[in-house]
């Protein structure tokens, strides 16, 4: 049997009940899984592509003795299931619910369905502040720099506002 490993899930929706739909999902994948801590929400711009809706994202920790390729399928379907619609493009686009695996433990893993760490985290301030909420010191096994210190010298520029407390 394997340890828990503690795993950070994003999440982000620009579509309906933005809140509502981090809130549901959320309380679906702890029907599931131990959430461990939750993130406070954050509205930010889209990044990637234009849209005239803002996100809501937010950042969960969950413990699982699964592997990872088990968590993406149930994430992805957990998506299908809350509404979401597959892609049309390989463009970003708008979305009911998003659930990208940010880190599981120190793993780092690359396949053809899989790259963990998640490989934009360092780049996009919508990840890194509600992590950093949750995990400051969470040291990024690629890059060796904490969560605070990617977030202090991340370049993105999107503006963010948080809207609820943890």
């Amino acid at each position: 049997m394997k340890d828990n490993e503690i795993t950070f899930i994003g999440l982000g929706s620009n579509i309906g009940n933005r809140e509502g739909n981090i809130i549901k999902t959320i309380e679906f994948i702890s029907q599931n899984y131990n959430v461990i801590s939750k993130s406070s929400l954050y509205t930010s711009e889209p990044w990637g592509y234009d849209s005239s809706s803002q996100f809501i994202n937010a950042v969960i920790c969950i413990e699982t003795q699964e592997d990872p390729i088990t968590l993406f399928h149930f994430l992805k379907n957990t998506e299908i299931k809350l509404g979401r619609t597959p892609k049309k493009t390989e463009q970003y686009e708008d979305r009911i619910i998003d659930l990208d695996i940010l880190f599981i433990g120190d793993l780092v893993l690359k396949n053809e369905f899989l790259t963990i760490p998640h490989k934009e985290i360092q780049n996009r301030k919508f990840v890194l502040k509600p992590l950093n909420d949750i995990a400051p010191t969470f040291l990024h096994p690629i890059l060796q720099k904490t969560i605070l210190q990617l977030l202090i010298e991340c370049k993105d520029k999107t503006l963010l506002e948080q809207i609820t407390n943890k």
